[in-house]
């Protein structure tokens, strides 16, 4: 069965068609610019590249495009947009509603517009990539699968703030989460390799790329995640600045800031970026090498956050049998896991200096202590992949 993954953003649209259930990837690419006067589009399949430069007017003329390729002849992959079974989309906000992925119907793309303003940077952009897809695949059936699914699981003392309950009520302002299909593959796959399937099992995945969230995952189940009502608090971030004291806003409106200029200071501005004016961990990391006092603390307070949700999430977990590092900076970084980790041994969380900074692919354990430290890659588009063909089968994909 072919299945397209789809991840649609604002200015740009990533593919993978994959052959399922085998997984096996069939092609990947990315078309990005869409809507400027020149856009990019990389088609990879096998050993090959094929790219194209020209203008993309709409996510329309860019998913058309990829279309024709997936039937041109010499590629071999369809031979007809009838041949894909389903497209599996990326939805990052489902709010209450959707606890678990779902067939789209109108009903659906009524109530992911709804939480446009829970992610107005995000779910626009999403439901724009099912509508396009609904008519250039038009005999496929469409499935949403939503970042925040997973973590609707968390108690009730976990996902509410201590504000009036109307706020709630009226608002559904509360905890939501997101990088839930990332969190929800690398802990299953934690699970799985450890045994303790259908077992009780205490695990952390910690999910750091441009942007980091970390989770506590109990019994396979999320019961507690560093990200909100939005994807800005928790972690510090490549541009966001992860938590942070609220009177912090207050003061800056007091010292003349409009709100967008304080939205834009805190998502786009702030994090490594804001402390170093660069958010690549790989040239901070060399930065602190050469003694560059402002990316050495950058990298402290990186870590520390960190720390600090280890510590906290061990609490409520009542324990711990493993951590997982996953995403960019989570599989490629060893500064940063080893500094994560380190002065933890009490915890029986203790890193192997060799393993850790030993590039190896797919997952390996890199720990000395009696907890497990997993470097796990993340797979979002397989996870996707996986659960649009349980549903199309009609199991649950969970």
């Amino acid at each position: 069965m072919k299945i397209l993954v789809l991840n649609s953003g604002s200015s740009s649209l990533k593919y993978q068609l994959f052959d399922m259930p085998a997984g096996t990837v069939l092609c990947a690419g990315l078309v990005e610019k869409i809507g400027e006067t020149e856009g990019n589009l990389s088609f990879e399949y096998g050993t090959q590249t094929v790219t194209v430069n020209m203008p993309f007017e709409d996510h329309k003329v860019a998913l058309n495009k990829v279309s024709e390729l997936l039937m041109n002849p010499d590629y071999k992959l369809i031979q007809s947009s009838d041949e894909i079974a389903a497209v599996g989309h990326r939805v990052v906000h489902g709010g209450e509603h959707f606890t678990a992925s779902t067939l789209i119907d109108e009903s659906v793309k009524a109530e992911i517009k709804e939480l446009f303003s829970l992610a107005p940077l995000h779910n626009p952009a999403n439901l724009q990539g099912i509508e396009v897809a609904e008519t250039v695949f038009s005999s496929a059936k469409q499935y949403a699968i939503f970042d925040t699914a997973f973590h609707t699981t968390l108690p009730e003392e976990a996902y509410r703030f201590a504000i009036p309950e109307e706020l709630y009520q009226k608002y559904g302002t509360r905890v939501y989460g997101f990088h839930g299909t990332s969190h929800r593959y690398v802990s299953n796959q934690a699970i799985d390799y450890l045994g303790l399937k259908n077992k009780d099992s205490k695990i952390i995945t910690i999910h750091l790329g441009n942007g980091c969230s970390i989770s506590a995952i109990k019994n396979g189940k999320s019961i507690d995640t560093s990200m909100g009502l939005g994807p800005l608090s928790g972690l510090i971030m490549g541009t966001r600045s992860g938590d942070i004291d609220p009177s912090v806003i207050f003061y800056l409106l007091e010292q003349g800031y409009e709100i967008e200029q304080i939205k834009t200071l805190l998502n786009k501005q702030s994090g490594m970026k804001g402390l170093t004016g660069d958010n690549d961990l790989r040239n901070i990391n060399t930065r602190a090498k050469d003694g560059d006092e402002a990316a050495l603390l950058a990298l402290k307070m990186y870590a520390y956050r960190i720390k600090k949700y280890i510590g906290s999430y061990m609490t409520i977990l009542g324990g711990l049998d493993a951590i997982v590092f996953t995403a960019g900076v989570g599989e490629n970084d060893a500064v940063t896991r080893k500094m994560s980790c380190s002065n933890l041994e009490h915890f029986g969380i203790d890193i192997d200096d060799t393993l850790n900074e030993t590039r190896k692919p797919g997952l390996r354990e890199i720990q000395k202590g009696k907890v497990k430290i997993l470097i796990i890659p993340t797979d979002e588009e397989y996870e996707i992949a996986r659960q649009s063909y349980h549903l199309t089968q009609g199991n649950n994909p969970n």
